[in-house]
């Protein structure tokens, strides 16, 4: 290791460390993801139930436990913070950085491995990412995994070091199902299906090591489904079939979006070496190997234009589900940067620069973006941070084109990736400014006081996601199902379905809170329920019985 690395990368490496970790912390969860995914793992930890997810108390089977575990684990060491419900989000995508290194390291050598981790540390929709509570990130590391478990193996001539490498990428798939599902072995296997028809080769299905393989897929998936099976004979209707087959094939979760959703999100995701990206790839098109030889290359397209066609089919999309995408890029752009000369670079970075120029046009005019009383007070707050994420970008980009103009491209290309990074870690953490919005952190604070164990809390005709979180409670819905529409159902007890129940059953308490939309307010009051106003912002209200 310290041959490989030498003290000018050391120091590098802890630059980009330092900057990825820096804000973890420093900015509010906000609604829906970040709120969910900090939540659920909460109720496991209050619960002791570590098998069934729940969100809000109710069952919550849309995902797998991986990163519900790994973030209820940093709960019980750290405690429950911001912070450590975004470190499993945060560690993926850093130890994803360091994956891209060694496999490229292995496949393509020192140089490209050091410029493929320095893209992947860069690129806008990987690094922003890396710091959203979701579980995306999770997913892509272990898929990266995988993937570079079977390219490592297939170039292995010694029957023992190929086995071992195969195991580790059946390990990796495992895990990714872990994460989000069957997507974690379907996708890898249909990319590599494809690769066997379009380079002729079928024998790298024999070199798969099947048996043992499966016995360590299967060793590491099956518990956790026959654990939460028992406990929940309606599991897997709702697992395998809904949230796999009914997500995909319909706009049954509201979020269908055209054909063309992606390509503004590849572009802008790539940045700043969208050009390099395309080039990249059509350089990797063009290389042929003989049928018998493991093509990396044409692997690595193969599997990234095949995420990129299979969720623009899909009848869901978000822009994250691109995010698997990106480590199999980075390594292509890292072998294509080290054959590359220093004025090809050049000119591949430097359409970049109006994008910048944009982005600053924007950040100077964000004010106008505002649709809402509430947005038109905090927006403006924003633009000075994308201000300065614009300047630091265009910085970043000059010095790095000015090196590469004096043919210094190592260190061109580190000072256009910590520019970048820095740039979007500066736009991220700027959020605060607006994070108001989207967070309930803000109504936590001002009604904490109000709130007791004893004392049941109602959420009526809304459910904020992040304020479960920051009081440290469940709620019970009123007249709201959404995405708990299944554990309701499960559990009807649960929820109240009406207002008017609600009026019965708050008549009834002799304490108790309740939190609605503004615009709601006036039903409740229809009701004749006795309220008291705790709280009052332009989107919510929080009332206590006198």
């Amino acid at each position: 290791m310290r041959r490989i690395l030498t003290k000018p990368v050391w120091l590098l490496l802890i630059a980009i460390a330092l900057i990825w970790f820096s804000n973890l912390e420093y900015r509010t969860l906000i609604k829906p993801d970040e709120g969910r995914y900090a939540e659920i793992p909460r109720e496991m930890v209050a619960s002791g139930d570590w098998t069934t997810p729940r969100l809000n108390g109710l069952k919550y089977f849309e995902k797998p436990p991986l990163q519900y575990w790994a973030t209820a684990t940093a709960y019980t060491v750290f405690g429950e913070h911001q912070w450590t419900s975004r470190l499993w989000t945060g560690l993926t995508g850093f130890a994803g950085i360091l994956l891209v290194w060694f496999a490229g390291l292995r496949l393509f050598g020192r140089e490209a491995a050091g410029y493929a981790a320095l893209l992947l540390s860069s690129s806008l929709l990987y690094v922003l990412m890396g710091h959203v509570n979701t579980l995306d990130m999770g997913v892509t590391f272990f898929l990266t995994l995988g993937i570079a478990g079977l390219l490592l193996g297939q170039a292995q001539a010694d029957v023992r070091k190929q086995r071992n490498w195969m195991l580790l990428a059946w390990a990796g798939l495992a895990l990714a199902v872990l994460s989000k599902g069957l997507m974690g072995l379907v996708l890898p296997g249909a990319a590599l299906f494809i690769y066997c028809i379009v380079q002729r080769d079928f024998g790298v299905l024999k070199r798969m090591h099947w048996l043992p393989g499966l016995a360590i897929f299967l060793a590491i998936t099956v518990p956790w489904f026959v654990l939460v099976m028992k406990a929940n004979p309606e599991f897997f209707e709702r697992f395998f079939i809904y949230e796999h087959y009914t997500r995909f094939t319909t706009k049954d979760l509201g979020r269908y979006q055209p054909w063309y959703y992606f390509i503004p999100i590849l572009l802008a995701g790539a940045l700043p070496w969208t050009v390099l990206m395309f080039d990249s790839m059509f350089r990797s098109a063009r290389g042929n190997l003989p049928g018998r030889v493991f093509n990396s290359q044409l692997f690595l397209l193969i599997w990234a234009v095949f995420i990129y066609v299979f969720f623009s089919i899909s009848g869901s999309k978000l822009p994250s589900y691109l995010l698997p995408m990106f480590p199999a890029l980075a390594l292509l752009m890292g072998k294509r940067i080290a054959e590359m000369r220093e004025r090809v670079l050049f000119w591949q970075v430097a359409p970049a620069i109006p994008c910048v120029l944009a982005l600053l046009a924007l950040a100077l005019n964000v004010g106008k973006l505002a649709s809402t009383p509430n947005q038109a007070e905090l927006y403006p707050h924003y633009s000075s941070w994308l201000v300065v994420a614009a300047l630091v970008l265009l910085a970043g980009l000059l010095a790095g084109m000015w090196l590469l103009w004096r043919t210094q491209k190592s260190r061109a290309v580190a000072v256009l990736a910590l520019g970048a990074l820095l740039s979007t870690q500066i736009g991220l953490s700027g959020y605060e400014t607006v994070a108001r919005e989207r967070s309930a952190k803000h109504i936590a604070a001002a009604i904490r006081g109000e709130v007791k164990a004893n004392v049941p809390f109602y959420s009526v005709l809304t459910y904020e996601q992040t304020l479960p979180f920051y009081l440290k409670r469940t709620f019970t819905l009123v007249q709201y199902q959404d995405e708990m529409a299944y554990g309701i159902k499960q559990e009807p007890q649960r929820w109240i379905p009406t207002v008017e129940e609600f009026a019965g059953v708050w008549a009834a308490q002799p304490e108790a809170l309740a939190i609605v939309p503004v615009y709601a307010y006036p039903q409740l009051q229809k009701q004749g329920l006795e309220m008291k106003i705790i709280f009052e912002d332009l989107q919510h209200i929080v009332v206590k019985k006198p």
